[in-house]
Formats: C-alpha cells, structure tokens, sequence
C-alpha cells in the first residue's frame, strides 16, 4: 500500500540474497523510484551510506536514530527501516518484507498542522533541492509538491527575481547561522510585487552537522507598503517647501514621488502663482474654455534628479479632460488602463476587486486612452490651498505593471496638499518680495549726481531669493562749495517695513545734508529722528508691531579744494581708502552707536586725500557672511580693489563676482568713489576787513577775478551778490571776514564771519529800507544757503556757467 498522503511508507520485498524482488506504490512516493528501477537490485542500494549491522535481517533504525535513504534525485531521506521475515508454506525462508517510513515522531496531526500553517513553509538541503513544501508555500511557487521535490530553487525557477532570497539559504546553509530578511519580489502569475517576511535557520542531525535549511515566511505587503507610503510622506516633509521659491517647490513635488510610487509627475500652475499674484477664481472658468497653465515641473524615473529642468511652459486643458474636471469639481480622478475581456468587455485592472470599498464615489474610472499614451495608470490631484485653486498635479505610473489603488489615492492627495500650502507661502512670499524690491528700488537714487569732484559707480543686490530683502541704501549728494556728500547705511529687518525705514532715513539724511551739518551733527540729528520713528511704530490697538526699528550709517564729506575726506558713523562698517599706490589709508575713528540708541555721541575725523585716492563704501552683506567675519572681509575687498580695472563700473562688477557668494542671506551694497581735485588756479579768495569802504573793494577783486578766468558776462550778476553778501557780513557779522569764488561747473561766490547768526528771507514793505538783498541774491542765483562751522558760518551762492563752446 502506498499508505497515507500525509505519512508514505516504502515497502519492498527482499529475497534471501538481499535483492529486491517487490516495491510499493508507497516507496515511489517516499524515494521516488519507481518498481522497475527497483526490483532486481541489492536493497543496500537505497542506503545513501553503510548498512547497518543487521540490515535487513533486522530493525535497522532505533527510535532515536534514522537510516539515511536515498531518494531518485539525489537528496537524503532520514527514515525508520523495519524488517520481517517471510516464509512459505512449508516453512522455508522466502525472504523479507522491509518497510521504510520517513523518521520523526510527531503525530499525523502535527503534519497536517505544518502543511495547513497559512505561512510557506519549505526545507531544502545545503544544495537547495527541496525536501518538503506546504500547501502555502506550493500556492506562493504556483506549483505543486510533486513538481518541486528534489529539484533545485534556481533550477526551477529561474526568472523568478528572489537572488536575495536563495543567496541567504546559502548563506545558512554554509555558516550553520540562522537569520532574517524582508524580500520584495512580484510572485509567478502576479502583477503586484508582494513584500515576505522570512527567517531562515539551520536543520542538523544528531551529529550537529547542518544536513537541511528549513524557512518560515508570511506575506507582509500592506504592512511593508504602508511603510513605504509612510516614508515618502516622511521624505516630503523634508523634500518639499526648503525654498521659497514657487518653481522649485513644484520641482520638489515632481521629484519626491519618482521613482518610489510614480514613474511620472507633472505639475501645472496657473500664470498668476508663478508671478505671485492672486489665483484666478473658479468663475474666471467659463464653459466651452480650455483652461491655460503652465507646466512648473515634470520629472520621469529616467531624469536626472540634479538636472536643470527647462522653463515653464503653457499647457492647455481642453473642457471635459479630466485635469479641467478635477479643477472644476475640486476632486481628484484615478484613471486606469484595461485589458479586454474575452468577451470583448472592459475589465477592472489588477487588484482592483481587492478593495472597492475603499474608493471615494466616482473611482477608479477605467481609460483605455491612457495606455495610447503609455499609462498604465494615473492620479490626477487638483492643488488646492487656503480655498484657492492654484493648479493640478498628475501622478503617473508607466513602468510597472501595478495599478494604483484606493491607499495610493490618499498618498496622492497627502502629497498635494502639502505641496500646496508650500507653493502658496513661496506665492505669498514672492509677491511681498517682489513688492519690497519694487519699494526699495524707488526709494534708491535711480541715477547718481555726476559731481566734477568725484567719479563714482554703485552696485546693489538683494538677498538670494530664500531671503527677504533688506534695507540697504546709498545715495550722493551735492553740496555748497563743490564738497560731496557720500553715504551709506543699513536698515535693521527685512521685508516692507525695512524698505519703508530706508526711505524715510534716506529722506532724512538729504534734508540734513542740505542744511550742511558737519558728519558728527548731522548723524546727531539722525539718531533723535530714529528714535522717535521707533516711538511711532510701537502696535496700538487694531495694529500688528511692525518690528524694531534701528540703522546703522556712515556719513562722508569730500571737499575737492581742500582734498581732506571728513567722516563720521553709527556703527557702520567704517570706508576703505586706497591711496593712488595701492597702499590703504588706515581711518582712526571709533564708530558711534547704531540710529536708535541716543544719549551717545558720534566721533567725527578728517583725512587729506591725495588725487586720485579711491574710496570704498559699503555694507555689511557685501564682506561678511557664514565663513568670515567683516574684518576678514573688509581685507579681501582690498584686495579686491588693488586689482587693475579699467573703469569703476568695472571695479564694481568684479568687487560683487568675487565677494559674494552664492546662497548670500543679506542684501550688499557697494559705492566706489575717486577723487579729484579742483585746479588752484580755479579757487580765489581775499580777507575783507570789516569796514563799510571795502565793499567797493570786494566788487573790483570779484570783477578782476572773473576777467581773469574769462567770465565777464556773469560780471553783472556777481558785483551785486558780492555787493550784498559782504555788506551783509560787515554790518551783522563778526570778523574775520572771508570771500571765496570757485570756479567748477557753476560760479560759487562764498562769504564767511565769525557770527553764526544765518541770514533769513523776508518780505519788505514797500518804504522799508532793507531786507531786500537776500531776495534779489535768491532771485539772480541758482541756489543759495548757509553752512555752519566751528569758526562762524559760510553764506554762498551758485550761479550757472554756460558749458565751454567746443574747439
């Protein structure tokens, strides 16, 4: 009898002489050898080693012990051999009946236990042949025992994508270690790649040589997906909003997903995110209108995730396409590609009966058009954020045979949602930055003065887009006598509220300049104004605090005449000054105090400049950054500036490739200057004395001097303004007195005394006797004022010089 499916027992008939003379149908089925490869031989050949003592007369197996048998492919097979003689009729000894059963002593229950375990069970030898498979493991191969037993694993399977898998047996095989691992591999028959937990340990006889490998394993793929799934959303959560930048984080989106869930991601956004404006509203959708975005970012399994993607570019979505559904609805759509039935009808794709009641209303829906375009499936997401539409995302699958299912659905959707919120912040973001720069940049002098006395060139550049713009300014100003006024300074904060508090200050400061105050006075003045802005943007009720309010400036005077360079600053990086040889000018001032402190006063110092001198000014964005501090900066930038270039426009454009660097988090600033110096002969002066008689005088050095330069049609216009202003002088001033013409670009006829009492226009009755001469001086000039000094005060006046007539 061949016995029990569950338990096969061998029984053979063996003659006197020890040959086979009859096999069972129970021995093929434990060995595998059939009865005519049996009858005829020694029984001893089924022994894969020596015979026992005894075999066959008697039992050759103990219930400890097992006789190894061989089996027809090769392999061991450890089974208990009894023996029982057989006799005729008559007595005599016909020989042997041997039965061999498979040794253990587990009860025909623990069998059926392992072969009905819901987990694949499997033992192979060191070679990998198999031993013994349950039911489980046979619907995993898709194969049944009989068609496995004794064959190899890779032999039987040869495009099965398991290396993993076999390569530890091999290892356990080999080290007698036992181990674990989690396979992903798609099983024979199937589209969808199932993850397998598996342990794997060592079987050895009673010797402790390792005669088998015996392994465990269950099917854990929701488990493992769910995790898969877990980790992109972990991934996006550190991948998506790092900038803000509108385009980039589209790219992140599209990048995130590939290849781990989707082998394409489009992004599309309407025109108005990518400038930073409002998004459309649902109703700027009519009927009938194919709706117009831009596709922001597209990333495939094959690109190169650090490759530069192309620019936007418009992508239209014609009415009744489900993109324009999802964005019109608000609801996203999975789209799956079928196969025809044998009927010819439309079937579900892979999996999908798996789940259907996991799919929101209205999904999946079966689109055979997707596979003309090489889909197998694919989720379009409308993106969505603080109620507004601001485009859709379509996650795609080309590359594999799976079809998205109802978790995948939700993925998605987490996905988009967190894009979303970041592209709409890196929308907001842009249209304040972008307001700020528009507010900056008009704030700024949009052309520098031209003075005869400087050649100057500028530079400003904002923060790198990951930052707000800042509040860094400059301008030059003219003053009376061909001096010059250059400053610099930096706002504390970013955003609209720095720019605003850059204008006001930049405001300030020309009001200042035109009064003439010394550098020290000047920024005096600067610091009370500072302190009650930051009075006045303290929150009230109903108001958001606008942030603090503070500033650094440095504040510089060039007088072309004299050549000396006064300065004074509020904790402003103090200027560079480069003598024509290339040596550095050393500065020695201490600078005050940031704007905004008061109580403190500012330390002024003049320089004397030889011609040709260039100046630096500059703030702190432009030499300091994570790497080095400003002193470190302030000496590369002199390097900098040794360097040969052609023109300062030149200078200024190597000054910014060379000290910036890429990712910069602050705004720079840069203002160069080189001095000139006003010819000698082109400056005149003379002590007047105190006395009414020397108006006369005064008018005759005034006429001679302008005969002198050639200047005689201004003769008319410079004797009265000298007239008046020295008359002016003796009678309410105090001496010494002083008159100085300068000849620049315009005449400049300047008075000075001790007094420091400053003159004011006023309106004469018609019988006063004075109060008219400052009036006619305002009238006949271009421009006239008072400076103030430590000796007394200087009032000049400025009448224009037709340019010379060319040769």
């Amino acid at each position: 009898m061949a016995g029990k499916r569950d338990a096969p027992i061998a029984t053979a008939v063996v003659d006197p002489d020890g040959v086979v003379s009859g096999w069972s149908e129970g021995g093929r089925l434990l060995l595998g050898w059939t009865a005519e490869e049996t009858v005829g031989r020694p029984v001893t050949d089924l022994l894969a080693g020596p015979a026992p003592p005894g075999f066959p007369d008697g039992e050759g197996g103990a219930p400890d012990h097992a006789v190894p048998v061989r089996h027809r492919n090769g392999y061991t097979v450890d089974a208990v051999v009894t023996s029982q003689p057989l006799s005729g009729p008559d007595g005599r000894a016909l020989g042997r009946v041997v039965t061999l059963q498979r040794w253990g002593r587990r009860p025909v229950i623990a069998d059926r236990a392992f072969e009905q375990c819901p987990f694949a069970l499997g033992v192979y030898d060191p070679d990998l042949r198999f031993l013994w498979v349950n039911a489980a493991a046979c619907r995993v191969m898709a194969h049944s025992e009989e068609q496995v037993l004794g064959e190899k694993y890779r032999e039987m399977f040869p495009d099965l994508d398991d290396k993993t898998y076999t390569d530890k047996l091999s290892e356990v095989a080999r080290t007698g270690e036992p181990a674990r691992l989690i396979t992903v591999f798609r099983p024979l028959g199937s589209d969808y790649a199932n993850a397998w937990a598996t342990s794997v340990w060592p079987v050895r006889d009673a010797q402790g040589t390792v005669r088998a490998v015996a392994n465990w394993g269950f099917d854990m793929s929701a488990e493992y997906w769910a995790r898969q799934r877990l980790l992109i959303l972990n991934e996006a959560g550190g991948g998506i909003g790092r900038t803000l930048d509108v385009i980039g984080t589209a790219r992140e989106l599209a990048r995130t997903p590939v290849p781990a869930f989707a082998d394409l991601v489009t992004v599309d956004l309407f025109d108005e995110v990518l400038r930073g404006e409002e998004p459309p509203l649902p109703p700027a959708f009519r009927p009938g209108e194919t709706i117009v975005l831009s596709r922001a970012a597209q990333h495939r399994a094959q690109d190169d995730p650090d490759g530069a993607p192309g620019h936007p570019v418009p992508v239209g979505h014609a009415p009744g396409t489900v993109a324009a559904r999802c964005m019109t609805t608000g609801r996203s759509t999975v789209q799956l590609a079928a196969e025809p039935g044998p009927g010819g009808e439309w079937a579900f794709g892979p999996g999908l009966a798996a789940d259907p009641a996991h799919w929101p209303p209205g999904n999946p829906v079966i689109d055979a058009s997707i596979a003309a375009q090489g889909l197998s499936c694919r989720i379009t997401v409308p993106l969505r954020a603080r109620g507004a539409l601001l485009g859709v995302v379509a996650f795609s699958r080309r590359e594999r045979p799976e079809a998205f299912t109802a978790d995948d659905l939700i993925l998605a959707e987490e996905l988009t949602a967190k894009a979303a919120i970041a592209i709409d912040n890196a929308r907001r973001y842009s249209r304040e930055r972008a307001t700020a720069l528009t507010l900056q940049r008009s704030l700024l002098p949009q052309q520098l003065a031209s003075p005869e006395a400087l050649e100057v060139a500028s530079r400003y550049l904002p923060a790198g887009t990951g930052a707000e713009v800042g509040g860094d300014w400059f301008d030059v100003i003219p003053l009376s006598g061909t001096r010059v006024a250059l400053v610099v300074g930096d706002v504390v904060g970013h955003g609209l509220h720095a720019s605003a508090s850059m204008g006001r200050l930049r405001t300030a400061v020309r009001t200042l300049a035109d009064v003439d105050l010394p550098p020290d006075e000047l920024l005096t003045h600067l610091d009370d104004l500072v302190i009650h802005l930051s009075s006045d943007l303290r929150p009230t009720s109903g108001f958001q605090p606008t942030g603090e309010f503070g500033a650094t400036c440095l504040y510089t005077v060039y007088d072309p005449v004299s050549r000396r360079f006064a300065l004074a600053s509020a904790g402003h990086p103090l200027p560079l000054v480069i003598s024509p040889d290339g040596t550095r000018t050393p500065v020695s001032v201490q600078p005050g105090p940031p704007l905004g402190i008061g109580g403190l006063p500012f330390e002024a110092t003049e320089l004397d400049l030889p011609e040709g001198s260039l100046l630096a000014l500059y703030t702190d964005g432009l030499v300091e950054n994570r790497e080095r501090d400003v002193d470190q900066g302030a000496a590369d930038l002199q390097q900098v500036l040794n360097r040969s270039a052609t023109s300062l426009e030149a200078l200024c454009d190597t000054v910014m490739d060379t000290m910036l660097v890429e990712h910069r988090t602050d705004d720079a600033a840069l203002l160069l200057a080189r001095t000139h110096a006003l010819d000698p002969q082109h400056v005149a002066d003379w002590d007047v004395e105190p006395d009414p008689a020397q108006v006369p005088r005064a008018r005759k050095f005034a006429l001679d001097q302008l005969d002198a330069w050639g200047l005689e049609e201004a003769s008319f216009v410079t004797e009265l303004v000298v007239s008046e202003l020295v008359t002016n002088a003796i009678r309410y001033g105090e001496a010494p007195i002083r008159l100085r013409l300068i000849r620049d670009t315009s005449l400049i006829c300047e008075v000075s005394d001790a007094s420091s009492t400053a003159p004011h226009l006023r309106r004469a009755r018609a019988f006063d006797e004075g109060g008219r001469g400052l009036l006619l001086v305002a009238q006949l000039t271009e421009g006239w004022g008072t400076r103030h000094s430590t000796e007394g005060k200087t009032i000049w006046c400025a009448q224009p010089l037709a340019p010379p007539e060319p040769r």
